[in-house]
């Protein structure tokens, strides 16, 4: 395998990720969306919205998450394929490394800094809650868990993608 491709992959999967997380804010009163908060700023938030379902149960959740590993898995197999990768191992190393990769991007850059300081990423009636944006340990237990349930199967399934294409 090519770990020079890799890191190039790398660096597009974080620009596409981005433009992906830009285009969700343009909604953020979805579902889909506010699930991701930590549960102060949802409960100020539903005061003033009709309360909805956003734990992982929810259909929508289950949905949404479902398309991204779906969409992840697509994107990490052509990055696989593209940086040589043949066997399952080697297809389950990439989409392992890349979903690695963008869960700590997510985390530390888009979470800790852009997500905590630039107001339009604030549900309505939040905006001053500068401190509820500030938590850092919500993000990274969300890494953890579901993150890392979310690299295994994607790993897995590129993994399989990567051996049925070789």
């Amino acid at each position: 395998m090519n770990y020079g491709v890799i890191l190039i992959e790398a660096a597009v999967f974080a620009a596409l990720f981005t433009i992906g997380v830009f285009s969700a804010t343009r909604n953020l009163d979805d579902p889909a969306n506010v699930h991701n908060y930590p549960e102060d700023i949802q409960e100020e938030y539903f005061k003033t919205h009709e309360r909805v379902d956003v734990s992982y149960k929810s259909r929508k959740v289950i949905v949404t998450k479902s398309i991204g590993i779906l969409l992840f898995t697509l994107i990490l197999a052509l990055c696989a394929h593209f940086a040589g990768a043949r066997t399952f191992m080697d297809g389950f190393i990439v989409g392992a490394l890349l979903m690695v990769f963008i869960g700590c991007y997510d985390t530390f850059f888009i979470d800790w800094i852009l997500f905590a300081n630039i107001k339009a990423f604030r549900l309505e009636g939040t905006e001053h809650m500068d401190e509820a944006y500030h938590q850092k340990w919500f993000h990274v237990k969300g890494m953890l868990f579901p993150g890392s349930v979310f690299m295994v199967i994607v790993g897995v399934l590129t993994g399989l993608v990567t051996m049925l294409l070789h």
